[in-house]
């Protein structure tokens, strides 16, 4: 199955929504996600219009989506660029791929978009992207692994369960 790998337009909120609304809905992907389903569904068309509108713009935020040969969303991923942080980086956050795309190759697509995306920033050069994976998401990690990431040896709680905890991965400029 062939994807077009592709930043969400501003127009595109609603789709945004209902995919985000989905990943949270999802009792294996739900792990990855700080919000709950209950909470993103009370949120006003006001804040998915802005994250649609981000993405389009593309300076900050981009939320990178998988389109398929019949227009439909596979999945999503987002990523961000962390200001303020010691070292200019980017965070991966959002991801997420539909239970009937999984075992496509979407996921590893949407994620090499998303480091593309954070290496050719040009002001500042951003010098490592980063995430966080969920201690028991071993099949996230794999992939992680084979796209270069590396764990950091940072944890913190995992804000949605305080008996878990949650892993910084990094990949650097080579």
């Amino acid at each position: 199955m062939g994807y077009l790998i592709r930043p969400v337009k501003a127009d595109e909120w609603k789709r945004l929504k209902e995919l985000r609304l989905a990943a949270l809905a999802d009792p294996v992907a739900r792990v990855a996600f700080d919000e709950t389903f209950e909470v993103a569904a009370g949120r006003p068309d006001e804040l998915w219009q802005e994250r649609a509108r981000r993405s389009e713009e593309g300076d900050v935020a981009l939320t990178f989506v998988g389109e398929s040969e019949d227009g439909s969303w596979g999945g999503m991923v987002v990523v961000l660029f962390e200001e303020g942080e010691a070292v200019p980086q980017t965070q991966v956050v959002g991801a997420f791929v539909r239970p009937e795309h999984r075992g496509t190759g979407l996921a590893r697509e949407l994620f090499e978009a998303a480091i593309e995306w954070s290496w050719g920033l040009a002001e500042p050069v951003v010098e490592r992207v980063r995430l966080w994976v969920h201690e028991e998401n071993v099949r996230a990690e794999a992939l992680y692994r084979s796209l270069g990431f590396v764990e950091t040896g940072r944890t913190v709680v995992n804000p949605g369960n305080s008996g878990a905890v949650d892993r910084e991965w990094a990949v650097r400029r080579a």
